[in-house]
């Protein structure tokens, strides 16, 4: 090979050795980032959530050509000194605001997989709510991985007991609370009103109520879960999914056959007990076969269930948290059946 030759081929092997070297240190770094992930559930929760809230705050906003006049709010009540998640806001019909009434009191839990979500998100909602005449308060939890099941339901009935002993200031009716929710919320609400209903599932779940079965009027649930062993983990991402999320809630990467967490499938320890119930989900949500189920589960203990399902053919296609769409037509009548049922209580 002449010099010339030689020449040529070494500037052409070097653009090669370039490529290899890039290509080895991009599959160095998938491996790191897939290590990492592993080991820890906070790189997928903060994405995960990072999108969730995108959402969330996407939703909120197209609300605002809904709200309704004459709302008052009390905001950022600190319902647990101790605890700096542990804020909630109030809303009520502005009419009320310089009397003593005391109105049906509805409490939201917001959506978010546990790992996202805040009280701010659904806070155009709950003015829309109480514009429908009733207080609705909006609660604040601790998200995951930071924190970890069950403690946004500790919280949520630490609200509760909040709201009974500032009744009058916030213009709660302490004998008539609904516990209600969205997504990951609902679950929360579900279990929540089944450990005010249920003495021997408060106790194994570490809880004492705040307020009495007799205080708690129903439960309004969209979208929820309520048996994680119905859940489905088939499919690459849907595992990555499920794994990350429930890791991140659970605080365990076994959550499958953890027996603390087994208490988080609530319809597995609902009895007759259970409050008067309001449930929906949209026709092409992945959990809507999770609020069919739930909805027969509790239906055959004798306890009143009011549902709202659609088609499986209802176009346009209903996803997950259909009801916070209030420009469709579904939208609206999730809003009308809810309010119907709460008038009812």
């Amino acid at each position: 090979m002449s010099e010339a030759q030689d020449c040529r081929f070494t500037r052409r092997r070097k653009p090669l050795k370039a490529l290899l070297w890039m290509l080895g240190i991009a599959a160095g770094l998938a491996i790191a980032v897939d290590v990492v992930f592993q080991v820890s559930p906070w790189p997928a929760a903060l994405l995960i959530r990072w999108a969730l809230d995108e959402g969330g705050v996407n939703a909120s906003q197209a609300l605002e050509k809904h709200l309704p006049a004459g709302v008052s709010e009390r905001l950022n009540e600190h319902y647990d000194s101790a605890d700096d998640d542990a804020y909630l806001d109030v809303f009520y019909p502005s009419e009320i605001e310089n009397s003593e009434r005391a109105l049906l009191t509805v409490v939201w839990v917001h959506g978010g997989a546990w790992i996202a979500g805040s009280k701010n998100q659904i806070a155009n909602y709950a003015r829309i709510l109480a514009g429908k005449g009733y207080t609705v308060v909006a609660v604040d939890y601790s998200l995951a991985p930071g924190k970890s099941y069950p403690t946004p339901v500790r919280q949520v009935n630490t609200a509760l007991g909040y709201l009974a002993q500032n009744a009058q200031r916030l213009h709660v009716d302490p004998a008539r609370f609904v516990l209600a929710g969205d997504s990951a919320g609902a679950h929360i609400a579900a279990q929540l009103a089944n450990a005010i209903s249920v003495p021997s599932y408060a106790q194994t779940m570490g809880i004492t109520p705040s307020i009495a079965r007799s205080q708690l009027a129903g439960v309004v649930l969209f979208c929820g879960i309520y048996d994680f062993g119905r859940v489905d983990h088939d499919g690459s991402f849907q595992n990555f999914r499920n794994t990350m999320i429930l890791r991140s809630y659970s605080g365990t990467k076994y959550f499958l056959n953890d027996a603390h967490f087994a208490t988080a499938s609530v319809a597995n320890y609902v009895t007759p007990a259970f409050p008067p119930m309001f449930i929906s989900a949209g026709n092409t949500d992945p959990l809507a076969p999770q609020s069919y189920a739930f909805a027969r589960t509790v239906a055959a203990l004798g306890v009143p269930v009011d549902t709202l399902f659609f088609p499986d053919n209802y176009t346009p296609a209903l996803h997950h948290e259909y009801q916070f769409d209030l420009d469709t037509e579904a939208g609206r009548l999730a809003l009308d059946s809810s309010t119907t049922f709460l008038s009812a209580r």
